[in-house]
């Protein structure tokens, strides 16, 4: 079983995904955080010095790693992943996909000012900005997202009854 979190930068993949993976039983990926440990730098300084091309050729060769390792695993991707070339299509076809759905004022009241600086598109912005960024951007995102086998308004649920809920909706495919 391989399962990718899909969704917006701050929604909760990963603290969601740690979940999943204990609960599970299963190993937990973090592409963001094996990125950093491999290069030896930063999301925000690779985006700075690289460009983003770069480090979504980096994120690119991590899902496909965690595909071809053969392993059970949860998968917590980056918010812009999905977006790029065919990665949703690749991550569909190896295994399930789930959207972590949250509104922009969610994410904002779910962000600490170390969450929101560590953001390379969120640096430098007001709170009105912010929110206007991330609606547009949610907007150009949300057809990616879309594609993916599961969807999780998380509106009315907190972590746990998210949680909850990814598990019981994987034990049902099975």
């Amino acid at each position: 079983m391989l399962l990718f979190l899909v969704g917006y930068m701050g929604s909760g993949k990963s603290s969601l995904g740690r979940k999943i993976a204990r609960r599970l039983s299963v190993r937990y990926v973090d592409t963001d955080s094996v990125i950093e440990q491999r290069e030896g730098a930063s999301v925000s300084d690779i985006f700075y010095y690289e460009g983003e091309e770069r480090f979504r050729e980096l994120e690119r060769e991590t899902i496909e790693e965690c595909i071809a390792a053969g392993e059970d695993a949860v998968v917590s991707t980056g918010g812009g992943l999905p977006v790029w070339h065919n990665n949703m299509a690749l991550m569909n076809s190896a295994g399930t996909t789930v959207y972590i759905r949250r509104t922009p004022e969610q994410i904002i009241s779910r962000l600490s000012p170390y969450g929101r600086q560590r953001r390379p598109k969120f640096r430098g912005l007001s709170d009105e900005e912010l929110l206007a960024f991330m609606r547009s951007n949610m907007a150009e995102r949300e057809p990616f997202y879309s594609q993916a086998h599961k969807t999780v308004d998380c509106t009315a649920m907190n972590d746990a009854e998210t949680v909850n809920f990814i598990i019981n909706c994987l034990t049902e495919n099975e």
